[in-house]
């Protein structure tokens, strides 16, 4: 249910909510627990609701994700760009002495913020709190998460409340676009104060999300809309608690040339909280035939043909909404040039290790023969799939960066430029965040998409708050951040996981022959840089050239230094573009030694409202939160 309306304001809501709240708080008053730098808020339980006399108007959830493996734990939220604020609800099935909601960097349980409501035994409480770099828990003296209403219902507690984006509080989360990584536990006895809390002592897990979402109107589906389900077919999920299962599907036989509209996710009544994210590739039409298969994608003995499947057609991950195109463009299938096959991918989380579930989860397709004006593309920005770009072992946050460049979007867009209306980023397992931007005239025009809590465990396609147009001309870059702490050798770039990729899949319409913008370091400086300290290093002999560049980085002796010179060499050297048709050849032209796109103005961070901002800059003004009557059975 969509619930962003122009006809109603929010600040309506928000005046009722408040006059709610301050009610609220007159009858609690007296049951306050007052440490001395915060107050929680005294809330029973036991009651049916926790609520103001005037019952208080319906309000949608229309963003949802099982947190915890047992479904026991649900949480739903609703958001408000006019006010940037978020509204939580969060439903325990069974409430026993309390529970622990929070958001981390990366899903820690040390230096988090938190929500809690906890009891000693005789009353309730709720408030904001937060933990140090040992999971201890302490309240916060700025109390941000405001509760709205405790509820008992038959299915389970629910507790709303609400937080703005940004606090200024230096212990809060700032709530921003890509991933959001919740933390949850359920307290296990009472405890007489919140300081007596240590979340590495309780039942604790991670979830994530996209928290922040479009709040544009879907498009209408059209009258002659078609479904194709890709789904599992009724497979027993292994006892195990990470499994990605694939499955081979043919298309019908001489199928014209359709548009996919929307898509969506089928998944098995029950294992809602165990499949975690799903794909649909379409293998290339240039193998002819396609083992039918269904198994592990890890088994060794799967069919090498499964490898060709890797263009993506459908992306889902847990709490995903629908995806729609955009009104006037569609993702062709079928008809000529197109590929017969599909690939599932699947991947279950089971970190119960419950045996014996079956499932027959999946993507659902809406395609239809009434073509769309425009065929959607998917182009690759970022960085090419080569052992020359690589990062140091030991490192905290380094950067690479790929670009899609002026010379090469003059080359290949059309006169009006292209609209990307989603994207999908992409790392292996030592990316932490990606960051694409659009360059106009040497300045940072906006970002098209960004995640700086990114995690490979999280990858969904992403619809753009707000469409971006790339003209002919303009710069792409795309910046990815990596941490290899915990590594001993540099990782170098490479389809292996434990290799490393920097990506952003964007969808767009029109379709241009422009399959992937992608750049790597000019080989002949990192050779230079190579011998240049294999002589610093004292080696006697030099084997530049005539080792592969990956033996080159793992001989390596890597410290500060010339971790800082190939950080620069990489900022500062030629780049070999990579502008590719569809056909995998270059467009005419010269792409080697290319120099690197000038960028003399940046974006500024946005400004919050508790820092005297409004909206973020560049962002929309978007129809206001407004409660609507609830529809029957919800």
């Amino acid at each position: 249910m969509r619930i962003f309306n122009t006809n109603l304001r929010l600040q309506n809501v928000t005046i009722m909510y408040f006059t709610a709240l301050a009610t609220l708080v007159v009858i609690l008053v007296a049951s306050y627990q007052a440490p001395a730098t915060a107050t929680a808020t005294t809330i029973d339980p036991s009651t049916p609701s926790t609520k103001t006399s005037s019952p208080l108007p319906y309000l949608p959830m229309p963003f949802h994700v099982p947190l915890d493996p047992r479904g026991e734990l649900r949480l739903a939220w609703n958001i408000s760009y006019d006010n940037q604020e978020v509204y939580l609800e969060l439903k325990v099935a069974k409430l026993r002495h309390g529970v622990v909601l929070g958001m981390s960097n990366r899903g820690e349980l040390t230096n988090a913020d938190l929500v809690v409501l906890w009891t000693d035994g005789k009353k309730s409480y709720f408030g904001d709190a937060w933990s140090d770099s040992e999971g201890r828990v302490s309240l916060d003296d700025q109390q941000d998460y405001q509760l709205i209403e405790a509820r008992q219902k038959p299915e389970g507690f629910y507790l709303l409340f609400k937080r703005p984006f940004s606090t200024c509080d230096p212990r809060d989360y700032l709530i921003e676009e890509g991933t959001v990584h919740i933390i949850y536990g359920l307290l296990d006895r009472p405890i007489v104060s919140l300081e007596q809390l240590n979340l590495s002592r309780i039942e604790t897990g991670v979830q994530r999300v996209l928290m922040l979402r479009p709040d544009t109107p879907s498009p209408s589906l059209p009258p002659d809309v078609q479904i194709l389900e890709v789904r599992s077919p009724d497979v027993t999920i292994p006892s195990q608690e990470t499994t990605y299962w694939c499955f081979i599907q043919e298309l019908p036989e001489n199928m014209p040339k359709n548009h996919i509209v929307m898509y969506e996710s089928v998944v098995t009544a029950g294992n809602e909280a165990i499949v975690h994210h799903m794909e649909v590739f379409e293998c290339t039409p240039d193998v002819q035939n396609i083992p039918h298969y269904s198994g592990s994608c890890d088994d060794k003995m799967k069919p090498g043909k499964l490898n060709n499947c890797r263009h993506v057609l459908a992306a889902w991950a847990m709490g995903a909404e629908a995806f729609y195109y955009p009104a006037d463009a569609g993702l062709a299938i079928g008809g000529p040039g197109s590929s017969r096959f599909l690939r599932l991918e699947v991947h279950y989380h089971n970190p119960l290790l419950l045996s014996g579930r079956r499932d027959s989860s999946g993507i659902r397709l809406f395609y239809t023969p009434s073509l769309r004006r425009y065929d959607a593309g998917i182009m690759e920005l970022g960085l090419v799939y080569t052992p020359i770009m690589a990062v140091p072992p030991k490192q905290h946050s380094f950067h690479l960066t790929g670009y899609c460049t002026s010379k090469c979007t003059q080359t290949a867009f059309p006169p009006g430029g292209i609209h990307i209306f989603a994207s999908q980023l992409h790392t292996h397992l030592a990316g932490q965040g990606v960051r694409t931007v659009l360059v106009r005239g040497g300045k940072e025009l906006e970002v098209v998409q960004e995640d700086q809590h990114f995690s490979t465990h999280y990858q969904t396609i992403r619809i753009l708050r707000k469409m971006v147009t790339v003209l002919p001309g303009d710069v792409l870059i795309t910046k990815c951040t990596y941490n290899t702490e915990d590594r001993d050798k540099a990782t170098v770039g490479g389809f292996g996981i434990m290799d490393e990729m920097c990506v952003n899949y964007i969808h767009y319409y029109p379709r241009t022959q422009l399959e992937l913008c992608k750049t790597h370091v000019d080989p002949g400086y990192l050779q230079r840089y190579f011998s240049f300290f294999n002589g610093f290093q004292g080696s006697d002999q030099c084997v530049c050239g005539e080792v592969g560049v990956t033996e080159q980085y793992s001989r390596m002796q890597w410290d500060s230094f010339n971790s800082e010179v190939l950080n620069s060499l990489y900022n500062t050297a030629p780049i070999s573009m990579h502008c590719n048709q569809s056909s995998a050849r270059l467009f005419p032209g010269e792409w080697d030694m290319q120099p690197l796109p000038v960028v003399t103005s940046v974006l500024q961070r946005p400004r919050y409202p508790c820092e005297g901002g409004g909206v973020p800059a560049g962002q929309p003004r978007n129809p206001s939160l407004t409660p609507v009557q609830p529809e029957p059975g919800v």
